[in-house]
């Protein structure tokens, strides 16, 4: 099963990577419950091994890449973020946590254990990303979040929302002016 879902996981990033068109530098943030991978609800039946399975192939695709990993915490955790150090954006305040199986959730707990210099940070703004069992990534997108349609809709069991991000338009075609002689 856990080769299974790494090549779930694998396909998955790769689609996303394509269709967001990230480069080099960017973040992609990931949430991921192993309990509803393994069809379990959220929060209940955490999996070391799932989580495993799942990092090693997105983890695989990014690093293929150059795109830095955002491990997305659970709610105990506040819905903290892990990433390398390396990847930290400009202004980011480290945390002190460690996240753990069922205050973290198995996925951040893994990320944490395999990247090279991992930090914790309460919020970054990603350039993309993967939400694997209904975790609520949103708040750790950039403003503009554009879904995205992959050809997997699942990983194990747990529904995979996904998502890439634009610049706001904030004029353009469809936008409507008032005449300038009626802002005088």
């Amino acid at each position: 099963m856990e080769k299974e879902l790494e090549a779930q996981a694998r396909q998955a990033a790769q689609e996303l990577l394509d269709a967001a068109k990230l480069k080099p530098g960017d973040l992609l943030v990931v949430g991921c419950s192993s309990s509803e991978i393994l069809g379990q609800r959220i929060g209940r039946g955490s999996s070391m091994e799932a989580a495993g399975a799942v990092y090693d192939g997105i983890a695989s695709v990014l690093e293929e890449h150059g795109v830095f990993l955002a491990a997305q915490c659970c709610e105990h955790l506040n819905r903290a973020i892990v990433l390398e150090r390396a990847a930290l954006p400009l202004g980011a305040e480290v945390v002190n946590v460690l996240p753990q199986p069922h205050a973290g959730g198995s996925f951040a707990t893994t990320a944490w254990q395999r990247m090279k210099d991992p930090v914790a940070v309460e919020e970054i703004r990603a350039d993309a990303g993967m939400d694997i069992g209904d975790t609520l990534i949103g708040m750790h997108l950039k403003r503009v979040a554009v879904p995205v349609r992959l050809s997997i809709r699942r990983i194990g069991q747990a529904n995979l929302v996904c998502a890439r991000t634009r610049p706001k338009f904030i004029g353009g075609s469809r936008a409507v002016y008032a005449p300038e002689k009626e802002l005088r």
